[in-house]
């Protein structure tokens, strides 16, 4: 995957000038938005994926109006003549080339933020309801045609009661019918109800935007379990016997209070974890271990095909320290400018894998993530 697969247009507008009018700012109907767009998955591809236990899937039903909603695997689905239900599968990017490849194409914004791609499949009126999101998504249409309709961010007040999030208040602004190839940008806050008319299939292409508190909640519980080194304890030796056994003593309270005041992270860790934080896989992801390669022939091997990373991995780079699959390193100038470019590119041909692994410290690195399943060789030569 080389940065030329990334898109540079959607639809008759730049790259460039989608980030500086819509990102963040405003939403944008991007009539074919991938020309010459063919869908990479059909139906029968989503629900067998929908079949199996170690991905996340959904079905929301709204038949006779009462919404239902069901957690996967399924082993059936509702006929597909039945009207007003919607399957929702989650990262399919991280189980199927084909998406995968399709995501990489939006890496015109960073991969700390890119997220996944969820693929939804609904009957003739079928969707979820009207609600928001709390990250950027693209809703790309895929097979079918679906409507859509969307309100600027307000009241976020849910109907009671419902087991989907349905907007209480819902006063669309706006409204469009998307075909094969269009494609509906939404900002963070956003209002939006998509229903499908007939059969459809909607490729969602979701960015994280971690919360303060997912943030914090995750740096503070690693300094809780990390090396404590010095551990203090609190002492109260000579301490008087109370006659109010439930009030808290003023010196026990004060020690703790200036042990959490006092606590300081370094922004070394604090940089160090970032990067851990934003490459940390998915929480069902797990990475199958090749067939034992030898150094000495993976090296070789490599001169020959090139390295990929796996689909499933998270990889980035930050100053002198390269962080993949929420691990650490901070590798020598030579290694690091390489892997800096694998981070950039997700690959490395055979010819700058000839050229790179003649360093033996980064041969070392690339040959203990292969082992781990975080990278893969390349195809092989096709000799004519």
């Amino acid at each position: 995957m080389t940065s030329t697969t990334i898109l540079e247009r959607l639809g008759d507008m730049t790259v460039g000038r989608f980030m500086q009018r819509h990102w963040q700012r405003r939403p944008a109907l991007i009539r074919a938005a991938l020309p010459g767009f063919t869908p990479p998955m059909d139906p029968a591809q989503l629900f067998a994926l929908a079949s199996r236990d170690d991905i996340e899937s959904r079905l929301v039903t709204a038949f006779g109006g009462r919404w239902q909603l069901e957690h996967g695997p399924f082993s059936r689905l509702p006929a597909r003549r039945r009207r007003a239900w919607s399957l929702l599968v989650q990262g399919v990017d991280l189980h199927h080339d084909a998406m995968h490849r399709l995501l990489q194409r939006f890496r015109f914004v960073p991969d700390a933020r890119l997220d996944d791609l969820m693929v939804s499949f609904a009957t003739d009126g079928g969707g979820v309801g009207p609600h928001t999101d709390s990250y950027d998504v693209f809703l790309l249409q895929a097979h079918g045609t679906r409507r859509w309709r969307i309100a600027p961010p307000g009241d976020e007040t849910l109907q009671p009661g419902r087991p989907v999030k349905l907007l209480q208040r819902f006063a669309p602004t706006q409204e469009w019918v998307l075909e094969p190839g269009d494609m509906l940008y939404l900002p963070p806050g956003w209002g939006h109800d998509g229903v499908a008319i007939g059969e459809c299939m909607t490729f969602s292409i979701g960015f994280r935007a971690p919360s303060r508190h997912e943030f914090l909640s995750a740096f503070l519980a690693e300094a809780a379990d990390g090396p404590r080194g010095a551990d203090p304890r609190f002492s109260d030796r000579g301490r008087r016997p109370t006659r109010r056994a439930g009030e808290v003593p003023g010196d026990l309270a004060r020690q703790l209070r200036r042990w959490a005041l006092d606590w300081r992270a370094s922004g070394a860790d604090v940089d160090a974890f970032i990067g851990r934080f934003l490459t940390e896989p998915k929480r069902d992801v797990w990475f199958e271990r090749p067939p034992r390669l030898a150094r000495g022939r993976f090296v070789a091997q490599t001169g020959r095909r090139g390295l990929e990373l796996d689909r499933r991995t998270r990889m980035a780079w930050r100053g002198t320290r390269v962080f993949v699959n929420a691990e650490s390193t901070e590798p020598a100038a030579v290694a690091r400018s390489w892997l800096r470019r694998l981070a950039d590119r997700r690959a490395l041909s055979a010819v700058q894998c000839q050229q790179a692994l003649a360093d033996a410290g980064l041969a070392d690195i690339l040959h203990g993530w292969y082992t781990s399943g975080w990278l893969t060789l390349g195809p092989p030569t096709v000799r004519g």
